[in-house]
């Protein structure tokens, strides 16, 4: 059954270990202070699962069976998949940090480690997932508007989001200001921009190979 509103605003804990004590441990916990949880054994169990969309984060062993927790972690990345990562690890050593900090992982745990140091963690990661998924709506939204745009009110947009003057941007497009003042009105329109500074901040949500494609 589809999620309804309020369940795909609530939080869920992905918690990959191959240790069931471990698993259950940390479930417990979450539930605890009311966190909904979803447990895999195995690498492989979560990679193959169908996860929900909602905000949360990935509690992850580093060293399992077959696909280590790093390696997880780099096939999230490569799927386009941003949730924080907090690796747990009896285990641990610095340059595993590093390579895990570096990759994006939010923090690294060493077990043994303490309940509220593990509810903090988990509490800052999902606020952060919280805040990257408004910015991908952002995005989304924001991209869907710039398509609707001409390629004459794109460069627009561009010079406008930088600063330049309708004077200048005249001179730089080879057209005359009433045209730039139409193309501009038009541009403010079609972004759904009340202000200036509003259109800029949509063009700075804007991805970076876009904003590059406008530049070149």
């Amino acid at each position: 059954m589809p999620a309804t509103r309020a369940e795909a605003t609530e939080p869920v804990v992905f918690i990959v270990d191959d240790d069931e004590d471990v698993r259950t441990s940390l479930q417990e916990l979450m539930l605890s202070v009311d966190i909904e949880t979803s447990c895999f054994a195995s690498s492989r169990e979560f990679l193959e699962a169908t996860l929900p969309e909602r905000p949360g984060c990935l509690l992850l062993d580093v060293r399992m069976p077959g696909t280590s927790g790093l390696d997880v972690q780099q096939q999230l990345a490569l799927r386009g998949n941003t949730k924080p990562v907090i690796f747990i690890t009896g285990y641990g050593d610095i340059p595993m940090t590093v390579q895990a900090m570096k990759a994006g992982a939010v923090d690294f745990l060493t077990k043994p480690f303490r309940d509220q140091t593990v509810l903090d963690a988990v509490v800052a990661a999902i606020e952060l997932d919280v805040a990257q998924q408004a910015g991908t709506r952002t995005t989304r939204h924001n991209l869907a508007k710039f398509a609707t745009l001409t390629r004459r009110e794109q460069q627009v947009m561009r010079a406008v989001s930088l600063g330049r003057l309708n004077k200048q941007i005249a001179h730089d497009l080879g057209i005359t200001e009433v045209t730039v003042k139409l193309h501009r009105g038009n541009v403010m329109r079609k972004m759904h921009a009340a202000s200036i500074g509003e259109l800029i901040r949509a063009w700075e949500s804007l991805p970076c190979d876009v904003r590059g494609k406008e530049q070149s």
